[in-house]
């Protein structure tokens, strides 16, 4: 049975960070790509980072040069390092291994 189990979020200022966390269970985490989303109140899941079996990594053009997506596969562990939080980062962040989603986790940016 495939889990994934994001951590890490919370509330902080602009300009601080936070450190996204997502554990899984039941997929061959080495050879399988991994994703973050975010999904902010009344807008559509959009996606956030990638990064594939071989470590490359992809961003959406608005988080660029302030977060950065690694992968542990000893501890079948994601990570979304997030830098210069702004207000608009506010969202609930999910961990994505297709077709499955992990449970979520807010992180919430005040200004």
């Amino acid at each position: 049975q495939v889990q994934l189990v994001e951590s890490g979020g919370g509330l902080v200022q602009a300009g601080g960070s936070l450190r996204l966390s997502c554990a899984a269970s039941g997929i061959r985490f080495s050879s399988t790509a991994m994703r973050w989303y975010r999904e902010a109140p009344g807008n559509q899941r959009e996606f956030v980072a990638l990064i594939t079996s071989g470590g490359l990594t992809d961003y959406v053009d608005s988080v660029k040069g302030r977060f950065t997506i690694s992968r542990d596969t000893a501890k079948n562990t994601v990570y979304l390092q997030m830098h210069s939080l702004k207000p608009e980062d506010t969202a609930v962040y999910y961990c994505n291994a297709n077709p499955k989603w992990g449970q979520g986790t807010q992180v919430t940016v005040s200004s």
